[in-house]
């Protein structure tokens, strides 16, 4: 019987340990049936990627998304839409995160970012998005919840557009199936998040 409480209390031991090393870390997953989804496509707006976001220690940490553009197989020396927030007076931090594109396939293009109780103003397109016979969309990231590790970047989703008469299905989180895409001339925009423990107002690769 002893044997059998120690092994109960190891085991609590563990999980415990298990939560407190987690807790910590931000978390995102895809929201393909949310409301902000579902108002884009009834009104026939463009394209949205929505996200469920939780930050913790969000009082203690910045959060950058960002929109990288590749044409040609180089990639913009700006980002096509960014946006930087952090250090929120609560503790916790949860909501809906994500990125809109308004018109893709029209002369205005419009894009835009938003997090919890944070957005960014519509910004129009200067480069045209309607190049090329196919388009694709597709999040980067699976059905399962993912934790972001602070000062790592994520690609959360992906837009292509090809001259082609067919385009793949890639692994956004593979490096060299991505560079692939981008050298073989794709138009791409990639969606990517990154958190760190410090304060910065600031873009950086």
């Amino acid at each position: 019987m002893k044997k059998v409480y120690l092994s109960i209390i190891f085991l609590a031991g563990l999980i415990s340990t298990g939560c407190s090393a987690n807790i910590d870390h931000p978390t995102i997953s895809k929201n393909t049936e949310s409301a902000y989804e579902e108002t884009f496509n009834d009104l026939a707006l463009g394209m949205l990627f929505d996200f469920n976001f939780h930050l913790p220690e969000a009082d203690k940490r910045w959060v950058t998304l960002w929109v990288e553009s590749y044409s040609n197989g180089e990639r913009d020396p700006q980002p096509l839409t960014q946006l930087s927030y952090g250090n929120n007076p609560v503790e916790v931090e949860k909501g809906n995160l994500g990125f809109g594109i308004i018109n893709p396939d029209g002369e205005d293009s419009m894009v835009f970012l938003y997090g919890p109780d944070v957005k960014s103003a519509p910004e129009k397109v200067e480069r045209e998005l309607n190049q090329g016979l196919l388009a694709t969309w597709d999040y980067a990231i699976g059905e399962e919840e993912v934790e972001l590790q602070l000062g790592e970047t994520k690609i959360l989703a992906a837009y292509r557009k090809s001259a082609g008469n067919s385009m793949r299905t890639i692994d956004y989180q593979d490096e060299e199936s991505v560079t692939s895409i981008i050298e073989e001339g794709e138009t791409v925009l990639l969606l990517k998040i990154k958190v760190e423990e410090k304060e910065s107002e600031f873009y950086s690769n």
